[in-house]
């Protein structure tokens, strides 16, 4: 079965395509990428406005297209802390449905969070035993911790790599001291609480990371490059991590634009992303992350395939363009 999911973050949407079964491991068919970075297009009170919600659908028919040309079967598409935050969302994405004929689920945070870790959980197996996973996207930070496929606790924190950068490290490039300093109390602050709840549930057995953001941080800490495959271990240690911030911050986005796994596009964002990736490790006091390939699109392939194997739903076959 061919199924495809669309992602609608806050920097990119990207379509990703697999070729799935019950009880196998999803096989990826494709991979489509479009740097639309929605944030930046939104308008002073965060709304999508006119801007946002043409380039939004113009990439949702491109995306759609793509999708049909690959044979898809069944398409799903869901929206982040961008869409989700914005005033005029649902208006928006009802525009959307009625344009291109496909229908956008806004995912709540905690949502992103137990989907996330449900990946994770698949990727890692049983005997990762208690799981503690850390997802750094555009808007938000995503935390899940627990034994089974759904997480005991969950946290989704306004850290978004690209909302930090925007409202805390200002034009200054590289950022100033200060503004770097503002930026850690900051994270700290929304971080400490929810270190208790935890580490109530237990210390976590592995704790394991995902995103562009951490894949980026752990090929400058000297991971494996990507083109070597998924089954390469990679991992990211606390003292590699802290010395990797250090040195991002002290360069412009141009130098770290040079760095290994780091992409022009993302290099704006890194500082930020690194601060929060070094301060939750920190206040978790976890030596180590391993990197995991699979994330929040990963894992709304496997709950949709659970689903459509389970007998609880049918293949969601594409609309006709202007109908629903």
């Amino acid at each position: 079965m061919r199924l495809g999911v669309i992602d609608i973050g806050s920097n990119t949407v990207h379509l990703l395509v697999v070729d799935a079964h019950r009880g196998g491991q999803p096989q990826p068919a494709a991979s489509v990428r479009i740097p639309l970075r929605l944030v930046e297009l939104l308008d002073g009170e965060g709304r999508l406005a006119d801007n946002g919600e043409r380039a939004l659908t113009a990439c949702i028919h491109e995306l759609r297209t793509h999708a049909q040309n690959l044979n898809v079967v069944d398409l799903v598409a869901f929206a982040t802390s961008a869409v989700r935050e914005a005033p005029d969302g649902d208006d928006v994405l009802a525009r959307v449905r009625a344009d291109t004929g496909l229908a956008v689920t806004v995912l709540p945070g905690e949502a992103e969070a137990r989907l996330t870790f449900l990946a994770v959980r698949r990727w890692f197996g049983w005997s990762a035993g208690r799981l503690l996973a850390l997802d750094i996207g555009g808007g938000s930070l995503e935390i899940g911790a627990g034994m089974h496929e759904d997480p005991d606790v969950v946290a989704s924190l306004p850290l978004g790599a690209s909302r930090l950068t925007r409202n805390w490290l200002g034009e200054n490039d590289p950022p100033k001291r200060s503004e770097l300093n503002a930026l850690r109390r900051y994270v700290r602050a929304q971080i400490a609480p929810v270190v208790g709840s935890l580490y109530h549930v237990g210390e976590p057995t592995r704790a394991v990371a995902t995103s562009k953001t951490f894949r980026s941080l752990a090929r400058i800490a000297g991971a494996a490059p990507y083109g070597r495959g998924t089954y390469v271990r990679r991992s990211l240690r606390r003292a590699d991590l802290a010395e990797v911030t250090a040195r991002v911050c002290r360069m412009s986005a141009s130098e770290r634009a040079a760095l290994p796994g780091v992409s022009a596009s993302r290099a704006g964002q890194l500082v930020a992303g690194a601060v929060v990736a070094s301060e939750a490790l920190d206040l978790l006091n976890l030596d180590e992350v391993e990197i995991c390939p699979w994330a929040l699109r990963e894992g709304v392939i496997l709950r949709r395939l659970d689903q459509l194997t389970s007998g609880l739903d049918g293949p969601r076959a594409l609309p006709p363009v202007g109908g629903v």
